[in-house]
């Protein structure tokens, strides 16, 4: 079984509201990229990807006039993939759904909320004392976690959760006091979604799930400047290592990271610093797994252009990558 998560830049743009592929020349979301050079960039990825399961960060946009599900039927048809079943949960304001799309011929999905007073529905409040002012703040997530429950077709079962979590740029904030009150508001908000998400994740583990968390977490150990304030990354936190073993999710890529703060690390996404005119490169999205599934022959891959040989090697699905997003897919392969 092959699971994917990759993060598609603006991939709502791609469409009309008809659910219909823009395959012309005018420019896509991305710079200096036209609506048809990206299609046939993401094409040709999720080809190559050949995928029973991919979950979509920044899927195209669920509203009124609009559909995510249509939309990504309608490209996996055009480019001819297996994955040809699409699912999302609660839509979002963002124009930046989380959706999975699959192979009906291998999985089972269906949306599947879970509430409970330590964690609510994703799509609900979360009440958590975020400084130490003894009031509880109110927390909601700007793009609520996707809960699926997942049944291969040889009757086997687990859980399967998509995540982005919300950035910590401190968008319009001006001056440096500014700039420093909005960074730590924003990422104490997402340390308390990481806080929630676990509690969810810990649920599940506890009764002995198998589970899933894939996605975008906008974070990393090291990642941020602020992060020793708080003592942990969002990632540290839904790996759970404060808890026993039983406990914890597993990526090696996160692990990696974690082990090594200084030297080359792992790397998911490529940003170009237009004012400092070069590329940044963060370990940004993550394949966590319970205990159960590390005894099924888990195998991880970042498909990062320049760093994995395969990539690099393939010339067209080199300049693919570059061109479809500016994030690279992470693939498990796990006997399933």
């Amino acid at each position: 079984m092959r699971l994917v998560t990759y993060n598609v830049e603006w991939f709502d743009a791609l469409f009309d509201d008809d659910g219909n592929l823009q395959e012309n020349q005018e420019w896509s979301a991305r710079r200096n990229i036209t609506r048809r050079e990206q299609l046939d960039a993401l094409g040709l990825v999720f080809q190559r990807l050949d995928a029973d399961a991919i979950m979509i960060i920044e899927a195209p946009d669920t509203n009124r006039r609009r559909s995510t599900e249509k939309a990504l039927v309608n490209f996996a048809d055009r480019y001819g993939l297996r994955a040809t079943s699409a699912i999302t949960g609660f839509p979002n304001t963002t124009q930046q759904e989380i959706a999975l799309l699959y192979d009906a011929d291998k999985l089972r999905v269906r949306h599947d909320p879970q509430d409970s007073k330590a964690a609510p529905r994703f799509d609900t409040e979360f009440e958590i004392d975020l400084d130490i002012d003894a009031r509880a703040d109110r927390v909601a997530f700007s793009k609520p976690p996707l809960e699926l429950a997942v049944e291969t077709m040889s009757g086997e079962s687990l859980r399967i959760v998509g995540a982005h979590l919300k950035s910590k740029a401190p968008h319009g904030a001006k001056g440096r006091e500014e700039v420093m009150r909005l960074a730590i508001a924003n990422r104490r908000k997402q340390l308390a979604q990481a806080v929630w998400l676990r509690r969810r994740i810990a649920a599940h583990l506890a009764a002995g799930e198998d589970l899933v968390l894939m996605g975008d977490l906008n974070d990393g150990p090291g990642l941020d400047s602020y992060e020793g304030l708080f003592g942990r990354s969002s990632v540290e936190i839904l790996l759970g290592d404060g808890d026993g073993a039983e406990m914890h999710l597993y990526d090696p890529h996160a692990a990696e990271a974690l082990q090594r703060r200084l030297g080359a690390q792992p790397t998911t996404a490529r940003f170009f610093l237009y004012d400092e005119k070069r590329y940044l490169q963060a370990l940004l999205d993550y394949v966590m797994i319970s205990p159960g599934l590390r005894a099924r022959n888990p195998r991880w891959r970042i498909w990062h252009p320049f760093d994995d040989a395969e990539c690099w090697q393939d010339e067209a699905l080199r300049a693919s990558l570059l061109v479809a997003s500016d994030h690279f897919p992470v693939t498990l392969d796990i006997d399933l």
